[in-house]
């Protein structure tokens, strides 16, 4: 009794802290409702059809009707040789996605959120160019998943302040 004593204690003080879930209520939740409220333009490019396929995925947007805000983004999709041989070939790549992300009130026309969100990944160049140019590939799909991760992480504190 007396070694759960402690515990006890300091999950009082924890639940006194003011911490609340960001997602507490579920789907029918007040962030859920404002991120599902999200409309994405289009993006250009492969990399832009990607990033928006990963945010309507994770926005859970409703088609039409009952749209409030409007997600604009431009992507920056850089690959650059780092590693290079004696004979000058590069041996390693970064690719880096950079997206500057706006977020539009409809009804006003009023930019109420503008941020950056930023990955990057470290590819190896092979002898095999089809290995290679695979693992470009596969690396702008992860990168699309983490940064359109931190976009809906942004959005959904903007979604909190907004209670």
């Amino acid at each position: 009794m007396t070694r759960l004593l402690p515990l006890f204690l300091a999950s009082l003080m924890l639940s006194a802290c003011g911490l609340q879930p960001l997602y507490s209520g579920g789907s029918k939740g007040a962030v859920a409702s404002v991120l599902g409220s999200v409309a994405v333009d289009p993006i250009e490019g492969k990399s832009g059809w990607l990033m928006r396929n990963a945010l309507n995925d994770r926005l859970g947007a409703s088609n039409g009707s009952g749209q409030q805000y409007r997600l604009v983004i431009k992507l920056d999709d850089q690959i650059e040789g780092f590693g290079v041989r004696a004979d000058d070939t590069v041996t390693r790549e970064r690719r880096t996605l950079r997206a500057r992300y706006q977020l539009v009130n409809l009804s006003t026309g009023a930019t109420v959120l503008d941020a950056t969100a930023k990955s990057d990944a470290g590819i190896d160049v092979v002898s095999s160019e089809y290995a290679t140019i695979a693992a470009e590939n596969t690396a702008l799909e992860n990168l699309t998943n983490e940064v359109a991760e931190q976009i809906v992480t942004r959005l959904s504190l903007f979604a909190q302040s907004q209670q």
